[in-house]
């Protein structure tokens, strides 16, 4: 089991419009497709800074739940678009972070 830390930049003052897509758009439409998103947040030390993670089983759920939710129309005709509008993409991070033993996340 692992998890994916991705941490975005909203563009200037877009911040609070990016929260309200991503809990009234993006995390729904990919829950409904299998997609565990286990915690969103915004970045009290970047202005224009939002993290998400999400967990995964192992690397065949990760690439089945890609392929669901990247090549779905929905995504690349709708949603997509309009996250590309919203964020500056080349300044994504996305981390894979493995919980230790004793984590509580495990």
């Amino acid at each position: 089991m692992y998890y994916e830390i991705r941490h975005y930049q909203a563009r200037p003052g877009r911040r609070a419009e990016w929260v309200r897509y991503m809990e009234d758009v993006v995390i729904p439409f990919q829950a409904s497709l299998g997609m565990d998103v286990t915690a969103s947040f915004v970045d009290a030390e970047h202005e224009d800074g939002y993290v998400w993670m999400r967990r995964f089983e192992d690397e065949a759920q990760s690439e089945a739940l890609y392929q669901a939710v990247y090549q779905h129309d929905r995504w690349k005709n709708e949603i997509g678009p309009a996250v590309r509008e919203l964020l500056i993409a080349e300044k994504s991070v996305v981390t894979r972070v493995a919980p230790t033993p004793a984590s509580p996340l495990r």
